[in-house]
């Protein structure tokens, strides 16, 4: 359990003054401080195992310019008492990944990553990716860096296996084998092509093959083949063979599989001139399982050490820490840091950074990816930046734009109508900003594009003034790219004044003669349009975020469109889930026949009750 503080009045006392004032009130124990500035922006958040020696630490001089800056900056304090030193790590990554304080090292892409389920909710187990919570019954085998090495691993077990990867809807509605056993993907469970107990023994293979004893399943494919083979059953030999081919495929694209590692996480630190790389090598099952890389927030005077702790304590907030923590730099706390992922896991996480051997090498791996990458990234961020210059000077901004917000719709014929922002800056697009919006405009002519832009921009700025009032937080953009011409235009900028955000440049983006791509012409409020010159790279970047824009918006539009396909009256019906749903269409054939159906009919459904029959009677009998 954590306390908090009372805070000291207010006596405008800023830098080291205030900070001295602080530490007169604190004693020796551990617990998490954050510093604030004049308009209680949270600076930065720290931990302490003693928190009176670690803010004197601050109250003196001698620090480093960023340290020196943040505390210049300290006009107030808070604190957080902690019963142990454990609680005070994971209270600060956790204020540290919800605040995103200006002066700390701070990990930007946190996604979760897919693993491999073997669901066994079912007679005939199904292999698929996973994402997100394990609330599913059966085995999960991974983290996987991507989505992608996730589904080449599946294409080659399926081939290795022949384990189904349909729904269990489409299993059970199956008289036929479908086009997967036709290629020899699938065994073909669903039409009693493999019996129970063969189709068990191959979802055990594949439980080994992914737990890592991939050899012995091999060595009994092998002898599956030979037999085969002297019994001149050839089909059969080469089906074997084609499966142990698959098995190699899998083993030769994971690259690195180290025989003295059989779990862990290899972690690479890469930094220079005040960015950072951190390379992330998933070891399972003595396999390597991909890798992915990241940037996190740092500073020139950030330490390597500093840098890794901050890393390892944001990356394993949400995710389950691997038995082995390979690391490439030693960070301060490492006691603390193992002790915190121990009591996380529930079992022993250990933290190593080699000097030799084999898990030296897989770092040494790591370090160069590491290197290779931030030195792209570097490259690809100065050639972004020279075009936001660009930008800046073709739009006459008064200085290259960190935010730019691009807006599309997309409909046809007014239905299904959505609006899509995609957002760039100086590090490229910033996907995790992209935002949908469901026209919800019941007043709308199907098709009125610019009432569909007023209604998207209308809660897009609402909302903006809601979460970002000051415009310190990053959120509001510097240039506005609107998909249109004159028209388009002036309405947005109607928006823009009814909401009091005219100091927004925003410019609008229209083909040209002929709709030729290339001859776009530009158009801002109280100006002739203008175009740029073909071979323009600025003009090239323009149609690259108007692509993207337009990209977003269809895909929403589509997704949109396709669930609205598969819609029912039924998804109205409070009660009426996805299973029951399932359960009322295989009984009737249709949403209509289930409508028509009397009281007595609905209750010989099963699964459904007699109060939800009574639900669903009264949803189609009780309207008008």
């Amino acid at each position: 359990m954590t306390t908090d503080s009372d805070p000291i009045p207010d006596t405008q006392l800023t830098g080291y003054a205030c900070i001295q004032r602080y530490v007169k009130t604190l004693d020796s124990s551990p617990g998490v401080y954050r510093m604030l500035d004049a308009d209680s922006r949270v600076l930065y958040v720290g931990k302490a195992r003693n928190l009176k020696a670690r803010v004197s630490n601050y109250a003196r001089p001698g620090h480093s310019g960023r340290i020196e800056r943040m505390i210049a900056a300290t006009a107030s304090m808070m604190f957080l008492t902690t019963r142990t030193e454990t609680e005070a790590l994971l209270l600060e990554q956790n204020l540290i990944k919800q605040l995103k304080p200006k002066y700390n090292v701070l990990l930007r892409d946190d996604k979760s990553f897919p693993n491999i389920l073997v669901a066994k909710d079912h007679a005939f187990p199904q292999i698929k990716k996973h994402r997100g919570a394990k609330k599913e019954k059966g085995a999960y085998f991974g983290p996987f860096a991507s989505a992608g090495a996730v589904n080449r691993t599946l294409n080659q077990l399926q081939k290795a296996f022949l384990l189904r990867n349909c729904s269990d809807s489409m299993f059970d509605s199956r008289t036929r084998p479908c086009l997967l056993y036709q290629i020899k993907r699938c065994s073909g469970p669903c039409v009693g092509l493999i019996s129970d107990g063969d189709y068990r023994e191959s979802v055990k293979d594949a439980e080994r093959f992914l737990s890592g004893r991939s050899t012995k399943v091999q060595e009994e494919l092998a002898e599956q083949m030979m037999a085969a083979s002297e019994a001149m059953e050839f089909e059969r030999a080469a089906g074997l063979r084609d499966r142990i081919r698959a098995l190699t495929q899998v083993q030769t694209s994971q690259g690195i599989n180290p025989r003295g590692v059989a779990e862990a996480d290899v972690i690479g630190l890469y930094m220079d001139s005040g960015q950072a790389c951190v390379q992330v090598f998933f070891i399972r099952a003595n396999q390597n399982w991909g890798n992915k890389d990241f940037y996190p927030r740092v500073g020139v005077d950030v330490s390597a050490a500093e840098a890794m702790e901050a890393f390892l304590g944001q990356f394993y907030d949400n995710k389950e820490p691997p038995r082995q923590l390979i690391l490439s730099d030693a960070i301060e706390n490492a006691d603390l840091m193992q002790e915190a992922l121990s009591e996380k896991a529930g079992r022993k996480v250990e933290i190593l950074v080699p000097q030799r051997g084999e898990k030296q090498e897989l770092i040494a791996g790591a370090l160069r990816n590491a290197r290779e990458s931030l030195a792209r990234r570097m490259s690809e961020s100065a050639t972004q930046a020279k075009l936001l210059r660009g930008v800046a000077e073709a739009f006459d901004l008064d200085g290259p734009p960190n935010r730019i917000e691009v807006y599309d719709n997309s409909h046809i014929q007014g239905t299904n109508a959505v609006g899509g922002m995609i957002v760039a800056g100086p590090e490229g697009f910033m996907k995790n900003a992209y935002r949908k919006f469901n026209i919800r405009g019941d007043d709308l002519t199907p098709g009125d594009d610019f009432g569909m832009m007023k209604e998207v921009l209308t809660r897009r700025f609402t909302r903006l003034q809601k979460e970002d009032p000051d415009r310190d937080k990053g959120l509001w953009p510097d240039l506005l790219l609107i998909d249109g011409g004159a028209g388009q235009v002036s309405a947005v900028r109607e928006i823009m004044v009814e909401h009091g955000v005219e100091d927004i440049p925003m410019v609008g983006v229209a083909k040209g003669v002929d709709r030729d791509h290339g001859k776009e012409e530009f158009h801002r409020t109280g100006q002739r349009p203008f175009a740029l010159k073909r071979n323009d790279p600025v003009l090239y970047f323009i149609q690259r975020l108007r692509d993207e824009a337009h990209r977003f918006a269809i895909g929403t539009h589509r997704a949109k469109r396709a669930k609205a396909v598969g819609a029912t009256p039924l998804d109205e019906i409070p009660g009426v889930g996805a299973a029951r749903k399932r359960a009322l269409l295989a009984h009737f054939g249709s949403a209509k026949a289930v409508s028509r159906a009397n009281l007595a009919d609905l209750k010989a459904v099963e699964g459904i009750s007699a109060g939800l029959a009574q639900k669903v009677y009264d949803f189609f009998h009780d309207k008008g």
